[in-house]
């Protein structure tokens, strides 16, 4: 099935319409993506997406994946970036939601923000394990509940997603990007996570399951990418001695507290 190609004019505002023209050329030179499943991610409306995560240029990829896909993505990012000349007002521009990594701020800002995306039928990437995983092979780890909350929240889908290969672009922990010779990305979408059991729950241990369930659908999609039969348990950070130190961290949902 071909790609449905750019996103709707009313989401390409000229910020992004400047980002595309800059990032398609330069990451197509770097990497050839594969893209499938593409029709799981919604053609108009909001909608949250999680993927797996295991290097610091992922976001870049799956916001190729995702506008090549037809949608516009917006990402939670480090409140950080946007004091950085240029770099901020960018960010802010183009909708991007900063995260305080502690502080008052930290409290309900983020949430907020996504929950204002979705009121405006966009859709946010939201990476339900809060920072690059730990697992040893690059599995992804115990979830956090952000996600599922939010979707289940504003009653919106909760769409699944893996690649394999940014390991190669730049490795786990990197900081250096490894362009030649050109990569191969696969992107791989899932429909949806059917959340209808959960509806009207809000308890911790409900927020839990539906976060298994979602990690459980990220960690089948990868298998299929790589091949393998994924771990029937996800990797426990906590349990096993590790600092879960990472751009979302602290909180049950991913998201900072104070």
């Amino acid at each position: 099935m071909a790609l449905p190609g750019k996103p709707p004019s009313a989401e390409r505002v000229p910020v992004y319409r400047g980002l595309a023209a800059l990032v398609l050329p330069a990451v197509a030179g770097m990497a050839k993506l594969e893209i499938r499943g593409h029709e799981h991610v919604p053609a108009k409306g909001a909608f949250v997406l999680s993927p797996n995560h295991y290097s610091e240029i992922d976001p870049i990829i799956m916001a190729v994946a995702i506008y090549k896909s037809g949608r516009i993505p917006r990402f939670m990012a480090k409140a950080s970036l946007f004091k950085i000349p240029v770099v901020g007002r960018i960010l802010a521009a183009a909708g991007q939601i900063p995260v305080e990594r502690a502080g008052r701020a930290a409290q309900g800002a983020p949430m907020e923000a996504a929950r204002q995306v979705v009121r405006d039928e966009l859709g946010v990437i939201i990476y339900p394990e809060g920072s690059l995983t730990r697992d040893p092979g690059l599995w992804p780890m115990r979830g956090k509940t952000g996600a599922v909350r939010m979707a289940l929240e504003a009653g919106v889908p909760l769409i699944p997603a893996a690649h394999w290969g940014t390991q190669h672009l730049m490795p786990r922990y990197g900081k250096t990007i490894h362009p030649f010779p050109r990569k191969r990305i696969e992107i791989l979408f899932g429909p949806p996570i059917d959340l209808s059991d959960f509806a009207g729950r809000t308890d911790q241990a409900a927020m839990n399951e539906a976060t298994d369930r979602l990690m459980a659908a990220i960690a089948a999609l990868l298998g299929e990418l790589r091949g393998e039969v994924p771990p029937p348990e996800r990797w426990n950070p906590s349990a096993a001695g590790q600092s879960e130190i990472g751009r979302f961290e602290d909180g049950d949902d991913g998201l900072p507290r104070g």
